[in-house]
């Protein structure tokens, strides 16, 4: 794993990865070995003064992902479920 000494690289390559890959904070977090705050923090509040560009691309997909969460969570909860009763 490459180091994150710079927290302003750090706060870009992990918005490139959310734009990339559509991914969401628990998945780059999950992906990179890091804590979710640490994420979220820097695509959020560091990355907005670095690249208001890069900002507002990941901001769309924060707020996408923020929008299906609770699908997601019916899903699995469904899944857990169906799991059981098999």
């Amino acid at each position: 794993m490459e180091s994150f000494y710079d927290i302003d690289k750090r706060a870009i390559h992990f918005a490139d990865h959310i734009i990339e890959n559509n991914s969401t904070v628990r998945e780059v977090a999950k992906f990179y070995g890091i804590s979710k705050s640490t994420v979220h923090k820097d695509v959020t509040a560091r990355l907005f003064h670095l690249d208001r560009s890069r900002y507002e691309q990941v901001r769309k997909i924060l707020n996408q992902n923020k929008a299906e969460r609770h699908i997601r969570g019916g899903m699995a909860t469904k899944r857990k479920y169906e799991q059981q009763n098999d």
